[in-house]
């Protein structure tokens, strides 16, 4: 019973190394439409795809040739359109998903405007508060050095000079916010903006549909 387990794994180890020494050949098609076989691929063939035949002639295999340039530059156009076509898709999923008609898209709209209105509202209140302050603390460091034109004025209390660089600090923060505002307001504008224009697009509604709509 050995023995013939012995001769089977001969058998089969003779087998495999028949066919790791079966000559191969490649095919190939030159530039100029003619077509090449060989044992070997020559260094001026590396930019062709090869067929690997067997010795029947019989293809078992391929072999993508190395691309050039412009051909790896088309494959990563190509594959940013692909990512860009699927995020389109997940975002129209996500637009229908959401809103059921353009009236429900602008409301959605016009209240994100107005809380980003009312918080601007609020800052400039808060900025004018802060301004007058601020006018208030300059008049009364003007009696004091470095603030005054009397060289003969004395040093200004560290605790006006505090309260004075804080109110700039504070004015200048909310100088900052209130453009965040607006800037959060026109983005919110324009992106709902888009959205509703796509939602048209998706829906098939234009102008004449929209007016013809009750």
């Amino acid at each position: 019973m050995r023995k013939l387990f012995t001769i089977c794994v001969l058998l089969a180890l003779s087998a495999a190394a028949s066919a790791a020494e079966e000559k191969r050949l490649y095919s190939w098609t030159d530039d100029e439409g003619n077509v090449h076989y060989s044992d070997k691929v020559p260094a001026n063939a590396a930019e062709q795809n090869k067929t690997v035949l067997n010795d029947q002639g019989i293809a078992v295999g391929e072999i993508e040739g190395k691309k050039t340039a412009e051909q790896l530059a088309q494959e990563r156009i190509e594959k940013e359109q692909a990512v860009a076509q699927k995020l389109q898709q997940r975002a129209d999923q996500a637009l229908l998903a959401t809103y059921l008609s353009v009236p429900e898209l602008e409301m959605h709209r016009d209240r994100r405007v107005e809380l980003f209105q009312a918080q601007a509202r609020v800052t400039e209140l808060y900025l004018k508060n802060l301004h007058r302050r601020l006018d208030s603390l300059r008049k009364e460091a003007s009696k004091y050095q470095p603030y005054s034109d009397d060289t003969s004025a004395p040093m200004i209390a560290p605790d006006l000079a505090d309260d004075l660089q804080k109110t700039k600090e504070t004015i200048a923060r909310h100088v900052r916010n209130l453009q965040k505002y607006e800037s959060d307001e026109r983005e919110i504008i324009e992106r709902f903006n888009n959205d509703i224009e796509r939602f048209k697009i998706l829906k098939g509604i234009n102008e004449q549909t929209a007016l013809a709509s009750p």
